[in-house]
């Protein structure tokens, strides 16, 4: 059986992500977020960590779980009630955690806009939409009927995506930002995009959408953040060798 030490696997994922480089929301705290004092065996992803996904790793046997949304956003303590329940399996079960937010939804090759996009057939990515001074997500230029477009999406996420058909029926320049960028779609018109692909968005962006003759395919939060996690958990296992297991916990949002 395969073995490697946390913190060969930290050490690469931090310079593979640029962890210590890349701004991201106060209390992200990308890169190591719980340790354990053993090898690592067997990997797990999940999109969320939380007590439920925790216990999912501990019955794959998994000793690192890597997520892209971690448990750390806001003051977190004190560490009572369910939060002592989440630190004990933690410590108990030596389930390890790495986390990386925005690195992870920029990186060019295993990023979940990098991966959404392939997804979804498009090539010549180049960079789109700035966030903290750097950029995160992607465009292309493309000719697919937003009807053909509506059904990738379907296929790569497993769910119909909520369309908002306020641009052409046909969509020739697309970005993608993943995630919960929906009120963010001025940004992608003053980028002269047609259409908008991210995960969720409020009401009131359906009739700016068509205000600014944008499309726009909300694929759910959770189900377009999947992507950056399996390919993160599936190069260090080609890398160092070790199995690894998806951990699906749907939020359906």
């Amino acid at each position: 059986m395969a073995k490697t030490a946390l913190k060969t696997i930290v050490s690469h994922c931090d310079r593979l992500l640029r962890t210590a480089e890349f701004k991201d929301y106060d209390g992200a705290a990308n890169g190591l977020q719980v340790e354990n004092d053993r090898p690592i065996t067997r990997l797990a992803a999940a999109v969320d960590a939380s007590a439920a996904t925790v216990r999912l790793a501990i019955a794959a046997k998994a000793d690192l779980l890597i997520v892209h949304h971690g448990l750390f956003w806001a003051p977190s303590h004190p560490w009572t009630g369910k939060r002592y329940e989440l630190l004990r399996l933690l410590l108990d079960h030596q389930v390890a955690v790495y986390s990386a937010h925005l690195p992870l939804d920029a990186h060019p090759k295993l990023g979940n806009n990098a991966r959404l996009a392939a997804a979804l057939g498009l090539r010549g990515l180049r960079p789109f939409f700035s966030d903290h001074d750097q950029f995160i997500g992607c465009q292309a230029n493309a000719r697919i009927a937003r009807a053909d477009l509506l059904a990738r999406m379907q296929a790569a996420t497993g769910a119909a995506p909520r369309v908002i058909p306020g641009g052409p029926p046909v969509c020739r320049r697309i970005g993608v930002v993943t995630g919960g960028a929906g009120s963010e779609l001025r940004k992608a018109a003053d980028d002269g995009l047609d259409t908008f692909i991210t995960g969720e968005g409020p009401h009131w962006t359906y009739a700016l959408a068509e205000d600014l003759g944008l499309n726009v395919l909300y694929g759910g939060h959770y189900a377009t953040e999947t992507f950056g996690v399996k390919a993160l958990a599936a190069h260090l296992s080609r890398k160092f060798g070790l199995p690894w297991t998806f951990l699906d916990h749907p939020t359906g949002l």
